[in-house]
């Protein structure tokens, strides 16, 4: 069995997660996926509005709706350290046991490369367009189209959280 991981902060998920995750099942050679949610620890701020609990939330329902299924993939939160050299041995120690990494991120491939991990670039999924800070951007302006960058599940579970009037209200200052 090959493990794969793929590391984000999906603050919200989003297609192009998505598509990289469906693309990681399809063509990536793995049996599963451990999808990190990058600063854990993080929450209700402009750059990271949602909590760890409900991102976590969002990837599983945004797997369901886009994959058919949340089964393969293992979901796990990850506080964040501020010591870039030994994060790859921080996130062996708090994950079971991976064999590729997915990454389009030049300093994540470059970590788990000093390790000897085998590093793989899923294709870019128009990141112009599917962008967590553009959605964000969205949100504060307004423009409703953000709902059509995300799984329409990941729209209504932010909608009932009132994720949109937070993010707006941390916006606001004093």
């Amino acid at each position: 069995m090959r493990r794969g991981l793929f590391v984000g902060r999906f603050q919200p998920p989003h297609y192009g997660h998505f598509h990289a995750l469906k693309w990681i099942v399809e063509k990536g050679g793995v049996d599963e996926v451990v999808v990190v949610i990058g600063s854990a620890q993080e929450s209700h701020t402009l750059r990271n509005p949602f909590t760890a609990g409900e991102r976590f939330e969002m990837l599983l329902r945004g797997l369901r709706e886009t994959l058919g299924s949340s089964q393969g993939f293992i979901i796990a939160p990850v506080p964040d350290i501020a010591m870039n050299f030994v994060w790859t041995r921080y996130l062996e120690m708090l994950l079971p046991s991976f064999d590729v990494v997915f990454t389009r991120n030049p300093l994540v491939a470059r970590l788990f490369e000093e390790y000897g991990y085998e590093v793989r670039m899923q294709p870019a999924f128009d990141r112009e367009v599917y962008s967590a800070t553009r959605i964000r951007e969205m949100m504060l302006r307004g423009d409703a189209r953000w709902r059509e960058l995300v799984p329409s599940s990941v729209a209504e579970y932010i909608e009932s959280i009132g994720g949109v009037e937070r993010l707006r209200r941390l916006a606001g200052g004093d």
